[in-house]
């Protein structure tokens, strides 16, 4: 299989991944996003009547997306740009893979790339910098909350590929067991080493936990679904290229032998 086909499957996974996140962030995620925004507008409406109240009417009246286009065609354009572009670089990534990960298959090392990918992109980000609805959070402190969170993704994506490269060389000394167990401490050490040294953001105020709570429980199964499907899509795609090409093979070896 060529790194061609590898990013061809990778795009259809996904963009079946980001179909199917839109449909668990309209359904799930968009309800306590509404709630959110109705607790930011309770908010601010002394403060715009006490001296903002033509300015405000006047700024309402420039928005140029209204919040329905922003949770249907806004949201479900996001995920499927943002689903095709991580299913092509997931497939990039299975590509790259492919061989390097002891005696896996295509489609185990598919499987093991996601996953990997999932835990050090997705899950171990989120939960140390997690997603923040509407009136959570200071605008002052955007920039460096921002910061925070793609300094630790890049210290997660190093500790990953540097456990990784570990676990294949205990893979070759001491086998598989041995090579999980030690590639997994290595990256769970430098993750909670790191969790720990990097700030904590705690801007919630006096917004209600609750809300906040379900909130990010829903961006997490959209993250999860978005991986997810990829994953599955992905993996099935390669098992069934690679099934077509050792039946090409074998049908090859059989008419050269005749």
């Amino acid at each position: 299989m060529t790194a061609r086909k590898f990013l061809i499957h990778g795009l259809i996974a996904g963009l079946a991944a980001g179909l199917l996140a839109f449909f668990v962030a309209h359904q799930v995620g968009e309800p306590h996003v509404e709630t959110a925004i109705a607790l930011e507008e309770a908010g601010s409406e002394p403060a715009s009547e006490a001296g903002a109240g033509e300015e405000g009417h006047s700024h309402g009246e420039r928005a140029e997306v209204s919040r329905a286009n922003q949770r249907t065609f806004g949201l479900v354009t996001g995920t499927l740009a943002v689903g095709t572009a991580l299913g092509g670089l997931v497939g990039l990534l299975a590509a790259f893979a492919m061989g390097r990960l002891g005696r896996f298959s295509p489609a185990e090392s598919t499987a093991a790339v996601t996953l990997i990918g999932f835990v050090s992109f997705a899950l171990l980000p989120f939960l140390k910098y997690p997603a923040t609805p509407p009136a959570v959070g200071s605008g002052d402190t955007i920039g460096d909350r921002t910061s925070y969170y793609f300094i630790f993704l890049v210290i997660s994506l190093v500790a990953a590929v540097a456990a990784t490269m570990l676990a294949r060389q205990l893979y070759a000394r001491n086998g598989g067991y041995a090579a999980v167990l030690g590639g997994s401490a290595v990256y769970l050490v430098a993750i909670i080493v790191a969790a720990v040294a990097m700030p904590t953001v705690n801007e919630l105020g006096d917004f209600p936990a609750d809300t906040l709570w379900s909130f990010r429980i829903s961006s997490l199964y959209t993250l999860a679904t978005m991986w997810g499907v990829i994953g599955i899509v992905l993996t099935g795609l390669v098992l069934r290229s690679t099934a077509q090409v050792k039946r090409e093979s074998e049908r090859r070896d059989l008419v050269a032998s005749l």
